[in-house]
């Protein structure tokens, strides 16, 4: 795969700092330099000390990506919400889990299920990238990068805090606060391994919230995360005393037969497309029907 670029600065540089300018990384251009990938300056195989000058053009050529024959491909379908060369975003239901279990016989994931499709696609790149994931009983937005450059440019973003995303959440009883912030540090409940809490030993974590409806049976709320904890939503509204409904886990009422959680919007930046890129996810009915409810 080859990814080109014009160079418009005014002073020459190093074809290494030229390449690093567009976003790859010192891991990329090892895998050129050591692992059968090239470095090329208007067409010709150059080495990373090599000068770029006014208007050269510079390019990456990356080799295909062999597959992990531990994922097993699965035909059952996707549902893609966006699509291009370097990222696949899909809409992803509750119930199914993003990344594959180990002690799960039947090989149904997100991953399991882009394999089979790339696999269907005829796509030169057969591994699975997962830049974003969501909880196995949360539905939405979920970004599947198409090779280990945009998963690299995906990861730059995340850690920048450059990838936007919003959920919608029901909660139970009745909020009147109709924006608010929840600054509050999480990390594992010291008595489970699988729950989280808020602990004042915890990483830093932040969530925003905007009242939408309200009612003595719940409220429902747009949410945008500041930081990306396991569980974080979760814990911080049954930290407030209102826990997601359908979250058993942490202390939801159990109206639905999953956590009334949803990533309904995110936005991130592709420098190959050079613009941002915004999707939607639509409500699932079940957590309509619960809105509609109370």
């Amino acid at each position: 795969m080859k990814f080109e670029w014009q160079y418009s600065g005014y002073e020459p540089r190093k074809l290494r700092s030229a390449l690093k300018h567009e976003g790859v990384s010192a891991s990329l251009i090892k895998v050129a330099v050591y692992h059968g990938g090239k470095m090329q300056i208007n067409g010709e195989d150059r080495w990373t000390v090599d000068t770029v000058n006014p208007g050269d053009r510079f390019s990456l050529i990356l080799l295909p990506e062999k597959a992990n024959d531990n994922v097993i491909p699965s035909d059952l379908p996707i549902q893609i919400v966006y699509e291009d060369r370097d990222f696949l975003v899909l809409n992803k239901p509750a119930g199914i889990a993003t990344v594959p279990a180990h002690h799960v016989t039947v090989a149904d994931s997100l991953v399991n299920r882009v394999r089979g499709y790339y696999e269907r696609q005829g796509y030169e790149n057969l591994v699975i990238h997962v830049a974003t994931r969501l909880d196995k009983d949360t539905s939405g937005l979920v970004v599947f990068p198409k090779h280990r450059f945009a998963h690299a440019i995906m990861d730059q973003q995340l850690k920048k805090h450059q990838v936007k995303k919003n959920y919608y959440a029901v909660v139970g009883g009745q909020i009147n606060t109709s924006h608010g912030y929840i600054d509050a540090p999480i990390d594992r409940d010291p008595e489970k391994f699988v729950t989280r809490t808020v602990i004042s030993t915890g990483k830093p974590s932040v969530t925003e919230y905007w009242l939408q409806k309200s009612s003595t049976r719940g409220s429902l709320l747009r949410i945008r995360l500041h930081t990306g904890r396991t569980h974080q939503i979760r814990v911080h509204f049954r930290y407030l005393g209102h826990p997601l409904i359908g979250d058993e886990m942490y202390g939801g009422e159990p109206l639905i037969s999953r956590q009334a959680l949803h990533c309904y919007w995110m936005k991130f930046y592709s420098p190959f497309q050079q613009q941002y890129i915004e999707v939607r996810a639509p409500l699932p009915e079940e957590l309509q029907k619960l809105i509609d409810l109370i």
